[in-house]
């Protein structure tokens, strides 16, 4: 059997109200994540698993600090202690960014599985049994490893890339666009995979070797009709700020005062990153942005462009590498 150290970090998975149809109001971090897998006991069937009770709060909580504890910690499982998989259990508001930040500097060949729940654990129905059984079905399988840092919900695997929140409340809610879905969990108890990552990730990034103490600042920006630049003003005048992601209307477009502000933030040594609030499709280089050397964010959403920036404002400054990054990510 696979060795497997569940991380916990609280989320709706360890949460507590007293109506059980009730699907709003609760409280995160009443359940450790020993109390739920006693309810449970098939897990122990399929992997030799140990717990870690890191944190137990809403994922609301969560901090670039948080994330360099985790990688600390996973590294530690991973290549010291001798685990053969990581299962995190994360409130689902902003797994997709911690994720992705694992996604990028963890180094390992070995499964990284982030899971959570849609509905509390004492609610009726809820989803937290099944999404943890199967992320340690995923941690275990021999065909999850060389494929990053990958997110198991509601049957359904994605890769930290491409996965985002898609609804507030329903089960279904972690989707991948465009893109699809890695694979599956199937009711036969098997993983099944159709396709792996084609980005770099993981073992073969360039800041999976890193030692980080602290991560840039980087702010996002959203765009929209009228958007008059006092947000941009006042991030550059007020604040110190080593980078801006817009979430630009279209293929990544922002209003005419936006960009006097956003040179305004070039001008200052500020990166400035042109991404989309749009779900699906790429920003790419357009001539009238050349003037600002702001490099476009690919397919990437503006959560996990900040995420991508703060890593890569580590190692590089200019246009061609911050782009070339974007390009290869």
């Amino acid at each position: 059997m696979k060795k497997i150290k569940i991380l916990a970090t609280g989320g709706t998975i360890s949460a507590h109200h007293a109506n059980r149809v009730d699907f709003r109001n609760y409280i995160s971090g009443h359940y450790s994540c020993e109390d739920i897998t006693k309810e449970i006991p098939e897990i122990h069937d399929i992997a030799s698993i140990e717990i870690e009770q890191l944190a137990n709060f809403s994922s609301t909580v969560i901090t670039s600090s948080h994330w360099l504890q985790l990688r600390k910690r996973i590294n530690q499982c991973l290549n010291n202690e001798g685990y053969d998989g990581i299962v995190i259990t994360h409130g689902t508001n902003t797994l997709e960014e911690t994720a992705y930040f694992l996604h990028l500097t963890m180094d390992t060949e070995k499964p990284i599985v982030l899971t959570g729940a849609q509905r509390p654990l004492s609610g009726l129905s809820s989803d937290a049994h099944i999404n943890l059984l199967n992320a340690v079905k995923v941690a275990s399988s021999k065909d999850s490893y060389g494929k990053g840092v990958l997110v198991a919900l509601n049957d359904q695997i994605s890769s930290a890339r491409d996965v985002a929140k898609t609804n507030t409340y329903r089960l279904e809610t972690f989707q991948s666009g465009q893109l699809g879905f890695l694979g599956y969990i199937d009711p036969d108890n098997t993983v099944q995979f159709y396709r792996a990552p084609t980005r770099t990730h993981t073992i073969q990034s360039k800041f999976s070797k890193l030692e980080i103490k602290e991560l840039p600042t980087v702010e996002i920006v959203y765009s929209y009709a009228g958007a008059n630049g006092n947000i941009i003003s006042s991030l550059i005048n007020t604040t110190t700020v080593d980078g801006i992601i817009v979430a630009g209307t279209g293929a990544g477009r922002c209003s005419p005062e936006e960009e006097l502000a956003l040179k305004q933030a070039r001008d200052k040594g500020i990166q400035v990153i042109m991404s989309s609030r749009v779900e699906n499709g790429r920003v790419v280089p357009i001539e009238k942005y050349e003037y600002l050397e702001a490099p476009t964010a690919d397919n990437l959403s503006p959560q996990k462009a900040r995420i991508l920036l703060m890593v890569a404002l580590l190692k590089y400054t200019n246009y061609d590498d911050l782009q070339a990054v974007f390009d290869q990510y």
